[in-house]
């Protein structure tokens, strides 16, 4: 028998799960997890407490919690680029922000036609190097999670940094709230989250789909599932092409083809996932207050 915290719509869902395996709780104390990021040289996890401003630091050798930053900007989305450094959303900076080997922070974009950015969301980098990633307000909105301010630009839209010239360049711009983004394995679709139904009176909480060509451009942007509990926020996808995503009451799994096959329960809302450990067969979840994780009979991408 299954798990309680497993709930299986689809019987293709139970391939993915195993009986003697439950969830666990890694840490408790956070105000908003958010932007988990997986570093396996190091068997670690480094993941935002946003409103808390600052970024923990996950050992999965001996299960020790670490402060890895404070007072850095209110971090959101994190990744690693191809070369293992690490990629922040900052929303105090306003920018997209990376570590260098020798320890000094570098500012990858901060600005588009001269106007500063929003608060960059979640960012994820494509094996040619391009850097993508969502800029809604949510950091200027207030001051629980960044510094409020109008925004400059007057639009929330997806950017695209050129791996050779570093240019930034507007990939979509009819999103009302661009949030979570991921490549399928191919890196032939991209799929992003629009969380505006924060914003207007039954706006979208859907997740889009965008075929990408060689050079960059998108094309399609058809709904690629509607979220039935809260908001899909952030996401992952694994070797079969499934998308793990965020939600109001855990962690949904949709096939390729948008079905929902089955839930992972939290009990809290969550933000978003990632898919780490040695094999990448553990979904680390941030859900609110805790860091979660689970082994799935599966392996991210």
């Amino acid at each position: 028998m299954l798990m309680p915290e497993f709930e299986v719509i689809d019987p293709r869902f139970t391939k993915y799960v195993m009986q003697n395996v439950h969830m666990e709780t890694l840490y408790c104390g956070t105000r908003w997890a958010e932007g988990p990021v997986y570093f396996p040289a190091g068997k670690y996890l480094l993941w935002s407490d946003i409103p808390g401003n600052r970024v923990l630091r996950y050992d999965e050798t001996n299960g020790v919690v670490s402060e890895f930053a404070t007072g850095c900007g209110y971090h959101n989305g994190h990744t690693r680029d191809r070369q293992g450094r690490l990629v922040s959303c900052e929303h105090q900076g306003r920018r997209v922000s990376r570590i260098e080997f020798d320890g000094s922070v570098s500012t990858l974009a901060g600005e588009y036609e001269g106007k500063r950015l929003n608060s960059p969301n979640d960012v994820v980098v494509k094996s040619d190097g391009s850097v993508w990633f969502t800029d809604p307000t949510y950091g200027i909105d207030g001051e629980y999670e960044g510094d409020s301010a109008e925004s400059e630009i007057g639009a929330s839209l997806v950017y695209r940094i050129d791996p050779e010239s570093g240019a930034v360049s507007a990939v979509a711009s009819d999103f009302v709230k661009p949030n979570g983004l991921a490549f399928s394995p191919d890196e032939s679709r991209l799929y992003i989250a629009d969380t505006g139904a924060t914003h207007i009176e039954n706006g979208p909480h859907h997740i889009r789909v965008f075929d990408v060509a060689e050079d960059g451009a998108l094309s399609g942007g058809e709904v690629f599932a509607e979220c039935g509990a809260g908001l899909f926020d952030g996401f992952r996808l694994d070797l079969d092409g499934n998308i793990w995503t965020s939600a109001g009451d855990g962690v949904h799994c949709y096939t390729p083809d948008g079905e929902l096959i089955g839930k992972i329960l939290t009990g809290e809302v969550v933000a978003n996932v990632e898919f780490g450990g040695i094999k990448r067969n553990r979904l680390f979840i941030c859900a609110t207050t805790t860091l979660r994780a689970v082994y799935l009979n599966t392996q991210g991408c």
